[in-house]
């Protein structure tokens, strides 16, 4: 079985700045920076509930065929503050993860897990409020039986990823940002931000002016008008 080396945690700076962004946000910040896809995993990756969201280092398993002993050596080598990420090749005649293996992740101290894959008990997962993101859910049960490996370069969701790398996901989806980027992206999701506080305040300003009888400013923002004068 090949475990390579357990990425360094992300600075808590970084982890910081990034709970205040969305993935679509993360995804906007890469546009341009010929990152493939934005960074946006597949859109049939998603929470088991809505309300799930989760931020944190990129910890990384390979398996296939439904096998998770290599996501069983995987949650009892990681620990606080990693997101484990699954590469299960989108397998979908068995369960990866489980409300079990979920809880001892949770119990180590993982933020979450990203599984490229299938997983099981979903009331038990939303019970316990432990993020997990997968294609689906299917009651079939795990093979226990091939190495996979750990820590390695995996394609997870239809994007590799990398140890270390910067997770983040909530009701849309998850966004991976690369690690040696992350500076430039944070600036980039961060402007973005600020972008849309304004347009959210322009567009309230807009509906105040209509509902009271007002002069309407206008609406459209300036990128719009601009294209339209080409």
């Amino acid at each position: 079985m090949a475990i390579h080396k357990t990425p360094e945690l992300l600075p808590d700076a970084i982890i910081e700045r990034a709970k205040k962004l969305s993935p679509a946000l993360l995804a906007d910040g890469m546009k341009g920076l010929g990152i493939p896809v934005d960074g946006c995993m597949d859109a049939g990756i998603l929470p088991v509930a809505p309300s799930m969201k989760v931020v944190g280092t990129a910890f990384t398993v390979e398996t296939q065929d439904g096998d998770n002993f290599p996501i069983h050596v995987a949650t009892y080598s990681g620990g606080s503050g990693y997101v484990m990420m699954i590469d299960g090749k989108g397998y979908d005649k068995r369960a990866y993860v489980g409300g079990l293996i979920a809880g001892a992740a949770k119990a180590v101290g993982y933020e979450g897990i990203v599984c490229d894959g299938y997983v099981r008990d979903r009331d038990d997962l939303v019970e316990m409020g432990f993020p997990v993101y997968a294609r689906g859910l299917m009651q079939g049960g795990p093979e226990k039986k091939d190495p996979g490996s750990v820590n390695g370069p995996i394609t997870c969701g239809g994007i590799p990823v990398a140890p270390g790398d910067l997770v983040v996901g909530d009701a849309d989806g998850v966004t991976v940002v690369p690690r040696e980027r992350i500076s430039e992206i944070l600036d980039n999701a961060e402007k973005k931000l600020a972008y849309e506080v304004e347009r959210t305040a322009a567009i309230a300003a807009y509906a105040e002016a209509k509902r009271t009888g007002g002069n309407l400013p206008e609406l459209a923002p300036k990128w719009v008008l601009d294209m339209l004068k080409q």
